[in-house]
Parts: structure tokens; C-alpha cells; sequence
């Protein structure tokens, strides 16, 4: 037996739903990623990129090539995301990295980009039926989770509030598709995102807290004037 009919086989059954290997192994991997990310730990971005490896194993077993296409983009987001943190652009005040809220051309960029980017591949998949049975959730999923990634790699609190939105249409798509590992992964994914948006939310609060003491006080700025 080969390593893709291993990942692929049977690991166990739970409520009438068969759990594939590489399902279970993927799905885990990548919840164990989203914790790191909460913790604001490097290990984050390898951990995404091994969960990715394993996922196009999963996805192509059920027959969903955009999913495939997800995790080939997770997959480079992940390195560019790991480089991003490595380069320490946004290093906080104790060594760690700074997250912060978007800021308003920030969101809409995020917004429009994945409301684009959701029409064009839902379109592709529309047109290549052999991509996705349900092109327009696996767009939405697609898209969603390289937007979350960015924001991710770029520090911004709105990365979480991106993995709410693609977790609520994740749940019913993964056991629709026979992932059920997937689906109760999602499951466990929405506890862990309300989490980790609490905690980079006051996170936020505190790297700010330098940059709002190094401006200078305008009143004082006047009278020196």
C-alpha cells in the first residue's frame, strides 16, 4: 500500500461517518496551527504548510479539485507568511509579534479582493463543473482562506473575524462532501477563532499602547509653538 491509499484508507467510523486517515491527520494538524497562531508562535506557518500537504490528499480523494487548489495556496501563503513574521516587521515591545486592527483601506481591500476573487474562481468552477459539485461554497472557502492567511501574515486582528465567516459555510460543506473529520474540525475551529479573536483582540490594545505614547501631545506641541 502506498502513502496516498494509506492517507485515504478508513481510520475509523463515528455515527455512521467514515474517517478517512488523511482527513483526521490534516484537520488536526492545522487546528494545532490555528492554536500556535493564537499564540502568536512562529511554528504556526510550518504547521499550516504540513496540514496543507496532507489536506490535497484528503480533498482529492473526495473529488474536489478546488480544494486541491485551496491547499496548494495555503501551502505558498504559508511560506510567504512565515517569512513575513521571520522578518519581524511587526515585533512587539516584548520580542513577540504585534498584531493591530486593519485599518479602513485595509478592510476594504480585504473585502473587495475576496468578494472579487470569490466571483471569478466561482465562475471557474461554474464553467469546469470537474472542479467542485459545489463551486460557489468551495469558492467562497477557497478565497475566505487566503484572505484569512493574509491578514494573518500581516498581523491584523480581522484575520479571525475572516476564519468566522469561512467556518459558518466550511461545517455544512465538509459532511456534505463525506469529510466528516473536516466538519468537526470546523466545529472545534469556531471555539478556537471566538478565542483567539478575544486574544489578539486585547493583544492589539497592548502594542498599541507604545505608538500612542511615543506622538507627541498636540496640546503641548501648541504651546511650545
Amino acid at each position: 500500500m502506498n502513502v496516498f491509499a494509506w492517507l485515504n484508507s478508513q481510520a475509523f467510523t463515528a455515527f455512521g461517518q467514515h474517517v478517512i486517515w488523511s482527513d483526521m491527520l490534516g484537520n488536526t494538524i492545522g487546528l494545532i496551527a490555528l492554536a500556535l497562531g493564537w499564540r502568536r508562535s512562529m511554528v504556526t506557518w510550518p504547521a499550516q504548510l504540513v496540514s496543507g500537504l496532507v489536506l490535497i490528499s484528503a480533498f482529492a480523494w473526495a473529488g474536489l479539485a478546488g480544494g486541491v487548489g485551496k491547499q496548494l495556496l495555503v501551502i505558498t501563503v504559508a511560506v510567504w507568511g512565515w517569512l513575513q513574521w521571520q522578518r519581524g516587521r511587526r515585533k512587539a515591545q516584548d520580542g513577540s509579534i504585534a498584531v493591530r486592527f486593519a485599518t479602513w483601506r485595509e478592510r476594504g481591500a480585504l473585502v473587495a479582493g475576496t468578494l472579487a476573487g470569490t466571483a471569478l474562481v466561482g465562475t471557474l468552477f461554474t464553467l469546469v463543473p470537474t472542479l467542485s459539485w459545489s463551486p460557489w461554497a468551495d469558492a467562497y472557502i477557497f478565497v475566505g482562506t487566503l484572505a484569512a492567511m493574509v491578514a494573518q501574515a500581516r498581523g491584523l486582528v480581522e484575520f479571525w473575524f475572516a476564519w468566522l465567516l469561512v467556518d459558518i459555510v466550511g461545517v455544512p460543506l465538509a459532511f456534505s462532501s463525506g469529510l466528516a473529520f473536516s466538519g468537526f474540525v470546523y466545529v472545534v475551529y469556531l471555539g478556537l477563532v471566538l478565542w483567539g479573536m478575544r486574544a489578539w483582540w486585547q493583544r492589539s490594545r497592548v502594542d498599541a499602547a507604545p505608538a500612542r505614547a511615543a506622538q507627541p501631545d498636540p496640546a503641548l506641541h501648541g504651546a511650545a509653538l
